[in-house]
């Protein structure tokens, strides 16, 4: 992330796949008890900012194709039974539909204490932390940011409509999502240090964001900016932020507000991460931009893609990985040459 020398580049830090890719590879041969080849080793903490409590999971209708539930962040949802995991479910309801829902669910959900959200031995596992030769990442996974998290509140339509019709109610929620992060993270910072502090948002489709520009800086950037000078004022270093989706008349904003790090960026999407290099340089560092595609094409597509990234890769700031988990499509012989000239390559084998 400096852009110093190295003896080698990062590898494996984020590459998934779908469940149903994971059953896939089971009947060509993948043993999920033995890992093809060890990952660099991390800590990625991304469950501490969820509701909790969370909510209990309560059916409310069923029939012999779909399933209808409350899930545990309170949302009522209609999925497949089929395949749930690896479809996309309908999204029915959301928990807050007006200031008195939220104000409850806040109230109810999201107290910043960490012993119910890490345990009651969470100043000896953060203390645990300290000396390590790891690097340790706190990503708010669905319950941190600016826009993700409230669509999970609202949904998305209603927070869209929101910007225009109800900016004051919006502006409460983006002020109570930037206190909880500021309260949960100066608590654990007064037991360890951390490495990288992660925003999620997935505020993006094929071709732009979901709210725009405009509005992201008016509503969106203050309550960013203030989260990050507290993070930074900390010692925390690297902010990155998550957001699937065409990014790039968000990356500005974001850059502005002091966030150094994003991920994944879908090359389908048209987010390409050198020419991203070539626009802003080397203050944005980055993470993905490998096309998850090219991994079901075969062998030259691969090596391809690879050969595409390596400029960046020894330039730095910049961590090689996939631009998202592998769909079905990809079989288990073409992963494993994908993860074998990945290795090739960082450890020039």
């Amino acid at each position: 992330m400096e852009y110093k020398p190295v003896d080698r580049p990062i590898f494996r830090f984020w590459d998934g796949a779908w469940p149903e890719t994971i059953e896939r590879w089971k009947k060509e041969g993948y043993d999920p008890k033995k890992p093809i080849i060890e990952s660099d080793p991390k800590v990625w903490q991304g469950g501490w900012f969820f509701p909790n409590p969370p909510f209990e999971k309560k059916v409310v209708e069923e029939n012999s194709e779909t399933i209808l539930y409350i899930n545990h962040e309170g949302i009522l949802m209609r999925e497949r039974k089929d395949n749930p995991l690896s479809s996309m479910p309908q999204f029915v309801k959301f928990p807050v539909e007006s200031r008195d829902d939220f104000k409850k669910f806040w109230k109810e959900r999201m107290n910043p204490d960490l012993e119910a959200r890490i345990g009651k031995d969470c100043k000896e596992r953060l203390t645990s932390y300290r000396n390590r030769d790891y690097p340790l990442l706190v990503v708010a996974n669905r319950w941190g940011g600016f826009f993700g998290p409230l669509r999970n509140l609202t949904g998305v339509e209603k927070l869209c409509m929101l910007f225009y019709d109800d900016p004051v109610f919006l502006e409460e929620m983006l002020d109570a999502f930037a206190d909880f992060i500021i309260a949960i993270m100066d608590k654990v910072l007064q037991y360890t240090d951390i490495d990288v502090f992660g925003f999620w948002e997935d505020m993006a489709y094929k071709t732009g964001p979901l709210v725009g520009p405009q509005l992201a800086r008016k509503y969106m950037f203050p309550r960013y900016r203030r989260v990050v000078n507290f993070l930074k004022s900390k010692g925390v270093k690297w902010i990155c932020l998550d957001s699937d989706g065409d990014i790039s008349k968000l990356v500005p904003i974001w850059l502005d507000a002091g966030i150094n790090f994003i991920y994944p960026f879908e090359v389908q999407c048209g987010m390409d991460v050198i020419q991203f290099r070539k626009e802003y340089g080397k203050d944005l560092r980055m993470m993905g931009g490998f096309d998850k595609r090219v991994v079901a094409w075969g062998k030259e597509a691969i090596i391809k893609e690879f050969d595409r990234l390596e400029p960046l890769v020894e330039e730095g700031g910049y961590v090689l990985s996939p631009d998202h988990s592998f769909p079905p499509d990809v079989s288990y012989k073409n992963y494993c040459f994908f993860v074998e000239e990945w290795q090739k390559r960082v450890f020039k084998k």
